[in-house]
């Protein structure tokens, strides 16, 4: 398998010499940009300046606090980095718990996925075309703390201090059944990591360009919603999505609900946030195949029960798909008023097949 080379580092590491790192074969590098609602990185500017002029895939990462407000945070971290954030940029939430568990205190597993769903998604719809993944560890995944069909950097330190070559030789590690993108394999001298494309296959994902990615990447779909809208009472109704921010099959009409088009498997979720859903009350969320307009088969039922001061639920969105037919996501309203969806956004990695 394809691999290519690359470091990340935060305010903890000095002044870096990053044309050297890149003739010694580093291919990328991610520094640390911000923090919680207002902390920032001192040494972001020098060093994300260091990156980009030395010609290595870029990025920046934001460490979460996921019991803080969402927005202040992605609204942190994108003011950090939007001078910098020129085509090829990637953009990395960092969801790892500190030692003491201040930044997850007081949150579920079920809140601390849609709030890594939530941040994402704000920092996509900032930067179209762009990247965006996550940095978390194995027991995050197993934890049910990430969301699914997201690019997935994963630390996990076998060996101590190791050598490229020692991680390249390896296989490639499988945390809960997830593939991950990137390896961070060795904290020592240096964060170090292994991407699991070749360099051109690196950049071209990095770019949003699909013509020159290895063989068994991915496409990506990412959608949400324009505007809040009513889900009216006692009917299965699906999920028209308003906003693209991509949709790298082509299968999402304009406004249209059908998001992947079969012969496919995807992977993937959409995170829901609703208001006005009582306490206690349910909606019910499923997956539902559509052959043109017509009904074909629905999929098993997910129920989100209603909680004080609004509403969250991450969905699951796993499947192959046979030709012919699309993919919907419907929710049905078991309450008895009129519920508000605030929040839609899907993210699937979807293979197109045959």
């Amino acid at each position: 398998m394809a691999t290519c080379r690359g470091m990340d580092v935060s305010a903890y590491q000095g002044t870096q010499n990053w044309a050297a790192h890149k003739s010694d074969g580093i291919v990328f590098a991610f520094a640390k940009a911000s923090e919680g609602q207002h902390s920032r990185d001192a040494k972001f500017a020098g060093h994300i300046t260091g990156i980009a002029k030395a010609g290595l895939v870029p990025g920046a990462y934001h460490f979460a606090w996921p019991n803080q407000d969402v927005a202040q945070e992605a609204a942190n971290y994108i003011g950090a980095v939007k001078a910098y954030a020129k085509k090829g940029f990637t953009h990395w939430l960092d969801l790892e718990r500190y030692a003491d568990g201040r930044n997850y205190s007081g949150r579920s597993a079920a809140q601390i996925k849609a709030w890594a769903a939530a941040w994402i998604a704000a920092v996509q719809a900032a930067f179209p075309g762009q990247r965006v993944g996550i940095y978390t560890s194995g027991d995050d995944l197993a934890a049910g703390r990430v969301p699914d069909g997201v690019p997935l950097w994963y630390p996990a330190y076998p060996w101590g201090a190791a050598p490229y070559s020692k991680a390249e030789a390896a296989a490639r590690p499988e945390p809960s059944g997830r593939a991950p993108l990137i390896w961070q394999f060795t904290s020592q001298p240096v964060d170090r990591s292994i991407a699991y494309l070749s360099e051109a296959g690196l950049r071209a994902w990095a770019a949003g360009d699909t013509s020159e990615e290895e063989d068994d990447m991915p496409q990506y779909v990412n959608l949400g919603l324009a505007k809040p809208y009513k889900l009216k009472p006692g009917a299965w109704d699906s999920i028209e999505f308003t906003k693209e921010w991509s949709d790298e099959t082509g299968d999402h009409a304009t406004n249209g609900s059908v998001w992947a088009r079969g012969p496919a498997r995807f992977t993937g979720s959409v995170s829901l946030y609703l208001t006005g859903l009582p306490a206690g009350a349910v909606v019910q969320a499923r997956m539902s195949e559509y052959e043109g307009d017509n009904h074909h088969a629905d999929h098993p039922i997910h129920e989100i029960i209603g909680t004080a001061g609004g509403t969250f639920a991450v969905l699951p969105l796993t499947k192959r798909l046979a030709k012919g037919r699309g993919m919907r996501v419907r929710l049905l309203n078991q309450s008895d008023a009129p519920v508000t969806v605030s929040t839609s956004v899907l993210t699937v990695l979807v293979w197109k097949e045959g």
